[in-house]
């Protein structure tokens, strides 16, 4: 059989949640520089109307938003039915569940309820969500795709990260799960498993705390939201044929948590 090496994603609808900074905004400017169409939901709008913007300019064929709160039942389902009459009569061919985040690094008992119940409402439940108004909006057998956003922190434990190491291993088990009911459809379905990776995350996993966040990643060199985004625009590429399960994608200078090389000057 004769296979493309290559899918081409101009003009398709990609709708990625948490887009208003981080991995969220890069990968719709990765999305963008391929010819997409955007539906960009997050929280803060005016983010979001920002990278929409950079996204219309980095050659997205088109670039909407949307407010979206994925831990709201009601907020994810208003923005699919928005999404539906940007869609009109066209599929949705990528999801791109990255919505998420931690909060706090507290032991478990120094834990906080609004720490826990956040990182499992956005990075679990909003999953389940968003996916879950998404599907009829994908097409069967058109090389489209779920891509999950995991961490490494979903493979390996580390102290004070309790709720969302539990968080990010029922992402990864939800995306096997998904893999298992959608077999038969050709949709494909898949997670990116980031090591350390600067961006907003550590600010807000220590409540804006910069010097506290620059610490992770002194003296070594971290990925970017680049590099991920990269990432998944490259796995919705892939032939429709050829699903990429799982990526565990980490920096040179970390070998597992809690093992990273770092120089005294970069």
């Amino acid at each position: 059989m004769n296979h493309s090496r290559f899918y081409s994603l101009k003009n398709k609808w990609v709708l990625i949640t948490g887009a208003s900074s981080g991995f969220g905004a890069a990968t719709a400017q990765a999305f963008a520089a391929a010819g997409a169409k955007l539906l960009l939901g997050a929280r803060r709008m005016d983010r979001l109307k920002k990278v929409a913007a950079e996204a219309k300019r980095a050659g997205a064929a088109d670039a909407v938003f949307h407010k979206l709160d994925v831990s709201q039942t009601a907020s994810v389902n208003n923005f699919i039915l928005w999404a539906k009459t940007k869609l009109k009569s066209q599929p949705l061919q990528v999801l791109v569940n990255n919505a998420g985040g931690a909060h706090g690094l507290d032991s478990v008992a120094a834990g906080k309820d609004a720490d826990w119940e956040t990182m499992l409402q956005t990075n679990v439940l909003g999953l389940l969500r968003v996916t879950r108004a998404a599907l009829p909006l994908l097409p069967r057998d058109a090389g489209a795709s779920i891509i999950n956003i995991g961490s490494i922190a979903g493979r390996a434990a580390y102290a004070g990260a309790s709720a969302y190491c539990a968080a990010k291993a029922s992402e990864l088990q939800i995306t096997r799960v998904l893999r298992h009911e959608l077999f038969g459809t050709g949709i494909r379905v898949g997670t990116i498993d980031p090591g350390l990776a600067e961006t907003e995350f550590s600010i807000v996993r220590f409540k804006g705390d910069k010097q506290k966040a620059a610490d992770v990643y002194a003296g070594m060199n971290p990925l970017t939201a680049e590099d991920i985004a990269e990432t998944i625009v490259w796995v919705a590429s892939r032939p429709p044929h050829v699903n990429i399960d799982e990526i565990l994608i980490k920096p040179t200078d970390q070998v597992e948590m809690g093992k990273v090389f770092r120089r005294t000057k970069l």
